[in-house]
């Protein structure tokens, strides 16, 4: 059967598109930043830099792979049925990818900078 239209979790070349969440733990993002603090801005600034050449290798080496490459995300507004509010999640970023399987996915965030290099908890993983 095929997928409604509105559907986009099959492609023509049968693989399936996921979204992925990175999300973080606030107590280690606490803790980084007390590591951090007291140390000279220059080597934070080194470290930064380090990650993020990381990340654009990695996203590099899988481009065949990636479908949106998303952004990190931050403060959250959610609607309810009786309000609209701030209010707080463990995630901080996206990607949209395509593969064979959710597996597959998987095995292409093991070394994923998020949860190698910076103060990341994870990654899940959607079919959508």
């Amino acid at each position: 059967m095929a997928s409604p239209p509105w559907r986009h979790d099959v492609s023509d070349a049968g693989v399936s598109r996921f979204l992925t969440l990175l999300h973080r733990d606030v107590g280690n993002l606490r803790r980084l930043q007390f590591r951090q603090r007291g140390r000279p801005d220059r080597s934070q600034g080194d470290e930064a830099r380090m990650g993020l050449l990381t990340l654009e290798g990695w996203e590099n080496g899988n481009a065949k792979f990636i479908r949106d490459r998303g952004g990190m995300v931050g403060k959250t507004t959610r609607v309810a049925k009786d309000s609209i509010s701030k209010a707080v999640n463990p995630f901080c970023g996206y990607l949209v990818v395509e593969a064979e399987t959710a597996e597959e996915v998987a095995r292409l965030f093991e070394n994923h900078p998020h949860i190698t290099v910076f103060p990341g908890d994870g990654v899940d993983i959607f079919l959508s």
